[in-house]
């Protein structure tokens, strides 16, 4: 199944690194977040990917083009130009990049990606955003309702410690837990091509009309996460899941 993610955005508030890189290129564990939310997809089967590029859209392109020698060491040969791979990836994934506009939002991104789509059911994600979603238990719930989009609904990350208290003693005590309350859009959707009918052109916003109206028919439901979800919206959030990575607790490493 092909998987549309959006990877166009400004990021301004990740300014620290995206006024050189776009956002879904900022790196944990020295690989660009993108390629970490291509990995989850990847590990369950699916490796058809449509990246829908903007803003500094030639940063994503050239990082494709050039995967394998970034990838991997290798010997050049200064006198005939021969590069000798030293070891090669072992990864297989096929990547379709397309220029979405600088100034198209997240819906216009994804109505233009749909010539490549076609008439098949597709998944769509945000580059920002990594989990331990099991995508074969969602694609099972998508098929199961038989309606036109799957969310994935999400528990945020708490930005301050969470105290549970009961007559004034603190019974439970968590360092900016994942919150257990309320659902949030946490991406990893799953499409019916009908869907691209609802989207009007390069400014519309995917979350607003598109969303709303498929929710206001009775066409959306919500595949429940329970698991990790985390975002990367700030140089904060950026930091917290370079940790994660370093010291081998990343939950949603394959």
């Amino acid at each position: 199944m092909k998987v549309i993610i959006l990877a166009g955005g400004f990021g301004t508030r990740l300014s620290e690194h995206t006024a050189v890189i776009p956002k879904p290129m900022v790196t944990v564990g020295g690989r660009p977040i993108l390629w970490h939310i291509m990995k989850t997809y990847a590990h369950f089967g699916h490796k058809d990917f449509h990246l829908a590029l903007g803003y500094k859209a030639e940063v994503i392109k050239e990082y494709f083009l050039n995967y394998r020698s970034l990838n991997a060491d290798f010997t050049v040969n200064l006198s005939s130009g021969e590069v000798e791979p030293l070891e090669v990836e072992d990864i297989d994934w096929r990547v379709t990049l397309v220029d979405t506009g600088t100034e198209s939002m997240t819906g216009g991104r994804v109505k233009r990606m749909q010539s490549f789509i076609g008439n098949e059911t597709f998944m769509l994600t945000y580059g920002d955003g990594v989990a331990d979603i099991d995508i074969d238990a969602l694609l099972k719930f998508h098929r199961s309702h038989s309606k036109m989009v799957t969310v994935s609904a999400v528990h945020p990350g708490a930005r301050f410690g969470e105290l549970e208290i009961q007559k004034q003693q603190v019974i439970s005590f968590k360092e900016k837990p994942q919150l257990t309350k309320g659902w949030i859009n946490g991406g990893y959707f799953i499409c019916e091509p009908e869907f691209f009918d609802f989207i009007i052109g390069d400014q519309t916003i995917l979350e607003h009309d598109p969303l709303e109206k498929v929710a206001a028919m009775g066409e959306l439901m919500a595949y429940h996460h329970d698991g990790y979800w985390q975002c990367m919206d700030t140089k904060r959030d950026r930091d917290n899941l370079e940790e994660l990575w370093k010291s081998n607790k990343a939950p949603w490493k394959i």
